[in-house]
């Protein structure tokens, strides 16, 4: 799958202009890529389309328009695209309240290797997490992680020949399991070469 080129990027001004149109594009896009796993951890499938939007986001949020800073942006988001024999997913633990947060982020430590998909009648793919940088510490994990899930020939016939997909958690102190909707299998199914 080709990875966001430079000249594939909109000025700022252009993107000033179709910020507001292209942000409902995007946040509609993604309802189909979320993956609740609980009331307070999701996933969001990542694809060029959302990668693409962080990148704009970025560099209109830090008003970066030199080249070698935009080149950066590139070299830090582009490996968030699925190459067409994985997905990548942002995990996101959420809670609103400061000290429930801070009490499940010390719970949740290794949460992030724990996380699995699995097409209908292959293995688990546990999730490779967090392979820009560390997110976790000794004390407590981080409320984002990056994951990627490696998909071998056959689970990737198996989803385009219609089998179902689960995504899930089996920590400690968390487990999930669930069957991702149609709509959301067939979305990802698209980042399958």
């Amino acid at each position: 799958m080709p990875k966001i080129a430079r000249d594939s990027l909109l000025t700022l001004e252009a993107y000033s202009r179709e910020r507001q149109h292209l942000r409902e594009r995007v946040m509609s896009h993604k309802k189909v890529r979320k993956v609740l796993l609980n009331d307070n951890i999701n996933l969001i499938f990542e694809d060029e389309m959302t990668v693409r939007y962080q990148i704009q986001e970025m560099l209109r949020v830090e008003r970066i328009f030199e080249e070698e800073r935009i080149c950066d942006e590139l070299d830090a988001y582009n490996p968030l695209v699925p190459d067409g024999r994985n997905f990548k997913a942002t995990m996101m633990l959420e809670y609103t309240d400061p000290e429930v947060r801070r009490v499940w982020l010390e719970r949740l430590i290794g949460i992030e290797d724990k996380v699995w998909v699995q097409v209908e009648g292959c293995q688990r793919v546990w999730a490779i997490a967090d392979e820009d940088l560390e997110r976790e510490n000794e004390k407590k994990t981080s409320s984002v992680h990056f994951l990627r899930f490696e998909l071998a020939d056959e689970m990737v016939a198996g989803l385009k020949y219609g089998m179902s997909l689960s995504v899930g958690i089996d920590h400690v102190h968390c487990q999930a399991a669930i069957e991702v909707v149609r709509e959301t299998r067939d979305a990802l199914i698209k980042d399958l070469a």
